[in-house]
């Protein structure tokens, strides 16, 4: 049996880890040829602004006066450059953003299992090929450029870290400080021989990232009034800078600039997916080799937003993000970035159709290479025999394409698988043959594992044939209507499970039908108020699937409301408790008003956090440290209540409740009260269903303790209602995992939720506290059905079987939905999907013993012994 589960918790491990390696490879290759254009470019230097998170509406349109909201980048557009928006793709983050522009290719799909910071593997870029590139701006983003890139031609200026809080009484200093440095800095250079000369050569770039404007927006949103006059020191700051580098260069006219972003923003202030607002970024270039403004009488868009900004008349280029990249390039003639996959946009060269044909030449050789590259690749991995190139891109089909369009440049024609020894030397045979067949086609050793794996599950499964032989016989003793409606019914619920994680609401028709059981039990006739309590509850939580995932309004109030009810719960437990003196210690009831006095304490950081915020004060720093010693505590206070079955899990509740409330920031604190409710009838209505012919006696629910060394011989075999007992399992895991969000993005949480704790940037310690947030909720179940094991008399192990089951059904949905493209949103989606029901075999066992810990384990304060009230 053990040898069993093992080999069951290495089946899905390997799972686990095949979709990352299956479907988030990192699809970049190495080794292409560099391709420039062989001409002289227009441009000797170039500068790249990239305003982090802003919108193209909210630059582009009119302020409430009619006025330009920037008034400097109004005027490139209509007297100096060209304009336009810039699609993005998803994710639309920060890493992927400026990836796309500085690189020239969209998200890495491997990036997954990095996160938002760093790319998993190594590329070329723009600023690369340059001779000398100088950067300011975040340390984040700039470490993605300078680290790992060739030579000492790559000098980055950023402020400290720390500097990117979302608390701050004003994080345009983030942008301020980046034009204040410039400016400093070519000012320094009129004094540094050095450094005037390096400045004075050709092919380099100056890359200004701007953060301000993505911090504000987060912190109050793109619609207040702290992001748009964001967009106005931007704008100024813009014009202090081109100003400056006309006067140092004397108004040579061999700059060029382009102001873009790496991404938009809800309304709500989050990005990641890929609505309009999060997609479309401005992007405006002027300058050496940029054609100047065209006037036009019409323009057709599939959308509105040039009759909004007031712009129908000036001809708008839309370019895609990773286009940008050979842009650049070809302005100032370096070689086009080796990965990139942008299209150069001709359209916005102010050139010869020479140059533009020369470029675009280049820039068709440079992506031919990678598919070259990326061919040879898989042709040596692979048997002749198995091998298909891609006719439309043959080998002859590429010289003659290539052909074709230089002689068209040179004619200036610019625009054309028995218990028994053989069973197990069948499969070692099959084994063999397998690995031999891998190794011949020199396939990576993840295919070994994939291919090798399933034999022996198979040999184990054909071993235990006399037990699935049973399991048939067993299964049509069922009168066949029976068979069939609790097959169909069976189905039904996993399905319903599957939907929920699409649906939200269907945990809401769940809870629902939940509601209904005790009519259809004998349930309603012998424990009506029990059977009340349960419909109540099951309605009340079917609330909160239905309510928004993202986008909501702070609402303290709620958070507040919540505590009360703790408090209010807290108080009847002390009162009913204080009337049994024969159980009741002083010890007990100093805890009682420790977990009350911190349940208070957080209502109070929560109110005096918010209020703070609000007025730009910052984060408190005796709010800061409360919050986390509330934290601290609520992991021991449980672990000093009694191990009677209720008191234990009151005081998992209470504690979890303090901690619960600092990372709420609205309906969501109401949730874990109303689940654990839900949870301690749930205890109560199990064991009403137990006959008395299973168990010899049942106890009262109040006298029942948790005790580690459970007696063994009280398990009892399964039965129809321990299927019943294991769904209600998994879908309570479901609701906790999905009742107030969806994990399955970034897209979906709120950084406003661990304000109480800290305000700086810190995606770990954030995304931290986020994950044990998600996690309070799924602790109370478990601990729940802790107690539901307990009064049932049912075996942990049975109980994983039972899920391993479910979860495997639900996991063959997920595993080929699982999706490679699209937004983080789309992606993560599908992956969280597959994880969270392959976790639950895996993680069930965490989440159990840390279950069985927080119900079994009894600390004493000072050592002392019990001494009941008389």
């Amino acid at each position: 049996m053990l040898l069993y589960i093992i080999l069951g918790l290495l089946i899905h491990l390997v799972f686990f880890a095949s979709i990352f390696d299956i479907y988030f490879t990192s699809p970049l290759v190495h080794g292409m040829t560099p391709q420039f254009t062989p001409l002289p470019p227009p441009a000797k230097r170039l500068v790249l602004f990239v305003a982090d998170g802003l919108r193209a509406d909210k630059l582009y349109e009119l302020d409430e006066n009619g006025n330009p909201r920037a008034p400097f980048i109004r005027n490139i557009i209509m007297h100096e450059g060209s304009w336009g928006i810039s699609h993005t793709r998803v994710p639309t983050e920060s890493r992927p953003g400026h990836v796309a522009l500085i690189a020239g290719f969209y998200e890495d799909v491997s990036a997954v299992a990095r996160g938002w910071k760093e790319n998993p593997v190594e590329f070329d870029s723009l600023i690369n090929e340059t001779r000398h590139t100088w950067c300011w701006g975040s340390p984040d983003i700039l470490a993605m450029f300078t680290k790992g890139a060739s030579g000492n031609h790559v000098f980055a200026h950023n402020y400290d870290a720390y500097s990117e809080d979302f608390g701050a009484q004003d994080v345009t200093k983030l942008d301020t400080w980046v034009f204040d440095n410039v400016k400093e800095f070519f000012h320094a250079a009129r004094n540094n021989q050095s450094l005037f000369s390096k400045l004075n050569e050709d092919k380099i770039v100056f890359f200004l990232h701007l953060l301000g404007i993505d911090t504000n927006g987060h912190a109050h949103r793109p619609s207040s009034r702290d992001y748009l006059n964001n967009i106005k020191i931007v704008d100024e700051g813009v014009k202090e800078i081109v100003s400056t580098l006309k006067d140092f260069y004397g108004n040579d006219g061999k700059t060029a600039f382009i102001f873009t972003a790496d991404h938009g923003m809800t309304d709500w202030g989050s990005h990641g997916a890929g609505h309009p607002l999060e997609t479309c970024t401005p992007f405006v270039t002027w300058g050496a080799g940029i054609k100047y403004p065209q006037k036009v009488l019409a323009q057709k868009f599939d959308d509105t937003y040039l009759q909004e900004w007031k712009l129908e008349n000036w001809k708008r280029q839309d370019v895609n993000q990773a286009d940008v990249a050979p842009l650049m390039a070809a302005l100032i003639g370096v070689p086009f970035p080796l990965n990139s996959v942008g299209t150069l946009p001709v359209d916005i060269l102010n050139s010869t159709d020479l140059f533009k044909a020369e470029s675009m030449f280049t820039n068709a050789v440079q992506i031919l290479e990678q598919f070259k590259v990326k061919m040879a690749q898989k042709k040596e991995a692979t048997l002749p025999f198995l091998f298909t190139p891609f006719n439309s891109l043959s080998d002859s089909k590429q010289i003659n394409i290539l052909r074709k369009a230089r002689s068209y440049i040179k004619q200036k024609k610019y625009d054309e698988a028995k218990p028994s020894h053989l069973l197990s030397c069948s499969f070692i045979a099959v084994g063999i043959l397998l690995a031999l067949f891998l190794l011949i086609q020199a396939c990576p050793w993840t295919y070994y594992v994939y291919c090798l794996l399933p034999l022996p599950v198979w040999y184990a499964v054909l071993r235990e044939f006399p037990v699935i032989q049973g399991l048939v016989t067993l299964l049509l003793t069922f009168p066949p209507s029976h068979f069939v409606g609790y097959l169909l019914l069976f189905i039904l619920g996993v399905e319903v499970l599957v939907l929920s994680f699409f649906y939200r609401y269907m945990l809401t028709a769940g809870l629902i039908a939940f509601a209904g059981w005790p009519f259809i039990t004998p349930l309603w006739t012998r424990a009506k108020s029990t059977s009340l309590s349960w419909i109540f509850f099951c309605l009340l939580l079917a609330v909160f699937p239905l309510m928004p995932v993202v986008g909501r309004k702070p609402n303290i109030f709620l958070v507040v409301g919540a505590g009360l009810l703790v408090l209010l719960l807290s108080l009847f437990v002390v009162t009913s408790v204080l009337k049994r003196k024969d159980s009741f210690v002083s010890e007990e009831l100093v805890l009682h008003l420790l977990q009350m006095l911190s349940t208070v304490l957080s209502m109070c950081v929560v109110y005096g956090t918010h209020n703070s915020l609000l007025k730009k004060q910052g984060l408190p720093l005796i709010n800061q440290v409360v919050s986390w010693i509330i934290l601290a505590s609520s992991f021991v206070m449980p672990l000093l209540s009694p191990l009677i079955l209720f008191d234990r899990l009151f005081s998992i509740l209470v504690s979890s409740m303090s901690t619960y409330l600092l990372l709420s920031t609205g309906y969501e604190a109401l949730f874990p009260l109303v689940l654990s409710c839900l949870m301690f009838v749930w205890i109560h209505m199990e064991q009403e269903t137990l006959p008395q012919s299973v168990v010899f006696c049942k106890q009262k629910v109040s006298s029942i303790q948790f005790t580690y060394n459970t007696d063994i011989t009280q398990f009892r075999d399964l039965y129809l209602d321990d299927i019943r007992r294991a769904f209600f399992l998994v879908f309570f895991l479901m609701t906790a995992f999905f009742g107030t969000g969806n994990i399955a993005s970034i897209n979906s949480f709120d950084l406003a939720s661990v304000y109480c704790f800290l305000t700086v940037f810190s995606p770990y310690m954030m995304g931290a506290l986020m994950m044990w947030k998600i996690l309070i909720p799924f602790a109370l179940v478990m601990c729940a059905f802790e107690a539901v094991q307990l009064t049932t008399q049912l075996s942990s192990k049975s109980l994983f079987l039972i899920v391993i089951n479910i979860s495997d059904i639900m996991a063959l949905h997920f595993f080929f939905l699982i999706k490679d493209y699209g937004s983080w949103l789309d992606i993560g989606t599908s992956i969280s999907h597959y994880v969270i029901v392959m976790s639950l075999t895996i993680f069930l066992v965490f989440l159990n013993g840390l279950a069985q810990m927080l119900t079994t384990k009894k600390l004493k304060l000072c050592g002392r012994p019990k001494s009941h009230l008389t």
